[in-house]
């Protein structure tokens, strides 16, 4: 327990400190934590044997909930609306021509049976959410026509459809007895009717209801999302279509504390695709992987180039889509977990096949990440598909958050230079507007005519500060021996760059000048650039 701990955490701390030469490499950061499970694996550097596909079906389950929970959570539905109908369609009846046309050609060039060539076909026939999420907000996209709602709905929403094909083809090959159009209505009944339900009755908690613990409202979310899954699931429905439609409404619907939720979502899925990544890495053994590495090449690249495309096409030009939209579509159609996710239950189902489905699969996503993944952006340009006047934030829910808001109050002394003037008299710095003039116990909303006196506490409205990645804040408690103690801030010698934005004492805080005098107990909060 300990070691699986320990090597979770070293981990972990890799895949962060990792991030800035990931991305300064301009490969997709879930390829590189697949490479840095290989690095552990059998024929690693570290020659960890681990074989576990059960294991690693509950975790990579597990962590795929809550992916497509968040996939649905996220996804901007207004900003969608004009491209929904293509979404839905290409999520649904584009995997099922993706997966005839890949399948039939698998039993025709590698003289495998029609059937297991489905499966293979149907086991990778959804795109992966995680990936082209990821590479859409880390690379900044921004794609005209809607093209970036269109690939986040589609991927977001094409698993279950996937899923149902591998279980149905499954159950064939392994001998038992299915009646598929039952199947298929209760997988979609079931998945679309618990998601609706359950996503309708949590927003409608979130909003009516109080919770006495703190981050409640958060804790409900994820037990909502878990339940989205398996309620569905252990009555025949589809999980994953529920727990994404579930998502879909919760992200869409007002809901109290929103932004803690984005932040903990955040966390939890950045963490589950690492880990899930990784966890494949481990889980491969590279010394056989040559043995499937031509085949998977040849599926990959057929699929990248004939197969989608010619789906797309079919779908798309009735929607008079220009030809780079579908060129973009078809070549954004990365595989990735889902898909490894399919091929462990096919395996731990022991169906009989010619090939070693997971080893075949996990090339073909490798290959899938590392080159379509990493040529997106460079596609994107070669298509004239980028809109310098796009926003691909707009495409997530939590932009707003990012959008956000912020009060600041202004205490107006008697040597204020706002005191005796109105508003409207009065030059403020632009886009703030003054909302709330307090004066004694009168709260009064101001306008123009509206004159300061001294004494008022005005509260004005501004865009919240979002460019924060080159930017950090760190406390300093200022004890009695501390260098800073008693003197003022501009006889303190600061590093380049480095600014005191606050000063918290006893239970005042203040926003302190050049006079501001540091004392014993002082916290200081010094904002670095």
């Amino acid at each position: 327990m300990n070691q699986i701990l320990l090597l979770t955490g070293i981990v972990i701390v890799i895949c962060i400190l990792s991030g800035r030469l990931i991305d300064k490499l301009g490969v997709p950061s879930l390829l590189a934590f697949i490479l840095l499970g290989m690095c552990f694996g059998v024929d690693g550097i570290f020659k960890i044997s681990f074989d576990d596909y059960q294991f690693s079906e509950l975790i990579c389950s597990v962590s795929l909930i809550f992916i497509m929970f968040y996939g649905g959570f996220g996804s901007n539905i207004k900003e969608a609306k004009p491209v929904i109908p293509q979404a839905i369609l290409l999520s649904t009846i584009g995997v099922l021509l993706t997966a005839g046309i890949t399948g039939l050609f698998i039993h025709l060039a590698f003289k495998r049976p029609l059937l297991e060539s489905f499966l293979v076909a149907s086991v990778i026939g959804s795109t992966d959410a995680a990936s082209v999420f990821n590479i859409l907000r880390s690379k900044s996209l921004n794609l005209k026509d809607n093209t970036a709602s269109l690939l986040e709905i589609e991927s977001g929403s094409n698993d279950p459809v996937s899923y149902m094909l591998t279980v149905i083809l499954t159950s064939i090959l392994t001998g038992h007895s299915v009646h598929v159009p039952s199947m298929l209505f209760f997988q979609v009944a079931f998945g679309i009717g618990c998601g609706v339900c359950i996503g309708k009755l949590t927003a409608l908690l979130l909003n009516k209801a109080e919770f006495d613990i703190a981050q409640g409202k958060t804790i409900l979310v994820f037990a909502a999302a878990i339940l989205a899954y398996t309620i569905p699931d252990l009555i025949g429905g589809n999980g994953y279509l529920s727990v994404y439609l579930c998502g879909i409404i919760l992200g869409n619907s007002y809901l109290p504390h929103k932004r803690d939720m984005v932040r903990f979502f955040d966390v939890l899925t950045g963490v589950a695709q690492m880990m899930i990544f990784f966890l494949l890495g481990l889980l491969v053994t590279p010394s056989q992987l040559p043995q499937v590495i031509l085949p998977s090449f040849v599926i990959m690249a057929f699929l990248t180039l004939i197969g989608r495309p010619l789906s797309a096409a079919i779908l798309l030009s009735g929607f008079k889509s220009s030809f780079g939209q579908i060129g973009l579509v078809s070549w954004a159609g990365l595989r990735g977990v889902a898909s490894i996710v399919f091929a462990i239950y096919v395996v731990l189902r022991q169906v009989p096949l010619g090939y070693n489905l997971f080893n075949l699969v996990f090339c073909i996503v490798l290959l899938s990440i590392s080159i379509q993944g990493t040529l997106l952006p460079w596609m994107s340009k070669k298509l004239r598909m980028i809109d310098e006047h796009a926003d691909v934030r707009r495409t997530f829910n939590d932009y707003q958050e990012e959008e956000n808001i912020s009060f600041v109050k202004f205490h107006l002394l008697s040597q204020h230079p706002y005191v005796g003037k109105c508003l409207k008299e009065i030059t403020l710095p632009p886009k703030l507007l003054v909302v709330v003039l307090i004066r004694g116990n009168e709260i009064l909303v101001p306008n123009g005519d509206t004159c300061l006196k001294a004494g008022d506490l005005m509260v004005a409205a501004a865009e919240e500060f979002r460019d924060r990645k080159n930017m950090t804040l760190r406390e300093i408690t200022v004890d009695k021996k501390h260098k800073w103690n008693g003197k003022s801030l501009s006889h303190i010698p600061m590093p380049e760059g480095t600014l005191v934005v606050m000063v918290s004492r006893q239970k005042e805080t203040m926003i302190p000048t050049g006079n501001t005098i540091v004392y014993e107990g002082d916290v200081l909060v010094l904002a670095k650039f």
